[in-house]
């Protein structure tokens, strides 16, 4: 079994903590579902948002789910001028029986444009 990165990103309508719990647990429930990814084998999720959400981190929007004895952490996304607003990434590594090509990184609520090269039709891709 190998360690893998599995990506996501998701666009949140307003920063309210409600709506970042909703849309951070959808992306990470997507991610694992997306990849058959079971609690056992995560080793650690990172969490980027832009600045303009401040309501709350991601990585407690997941505790508020469960996740409690895997490691979070949460940092800010560079401010790219003209890049998307309201936007949450996710990188969680696991392990995985699965090769590179064949994870599925997933972008929802519109962070799909973040992909251009990919998953805009699908909401996956490598």
């Amino acid at each position: 079994m190998s360690v893998r990165a599995f990506r996501g990103a998701t666009q949140l309508q307003a920063d309210s903590f409600d709506e970042m719990t909703e849309a951070v647990v959808e992306l990470v429930n997507e991610v694992l579902t997306g990849n058959s990814i079971h609690d056992s084998d995560l080793i650690s999720i990172l969490f980027t948002s832009t600045e303009d959400l401040v309501s709350g981190f991601p990585a407690t929007a997941l505790r508020t789910v469960g996740f409690d004895d895997v490691p979070l952490m949460c940092a800010t996304e560079i401010p790219v001028p003209g890049a998307p607003e309201r936007i949450v990434r996710v990188m969680i590594h696991a392990e995985s029986n699965l090769s590179r090509a064949e994870v599925k990184h997933v972008f929802l609520r519109g962070a799909e444009v973040l992909r251009p090269d990919g998953p805009a039709a699908s909401n996956s891709g490598a």
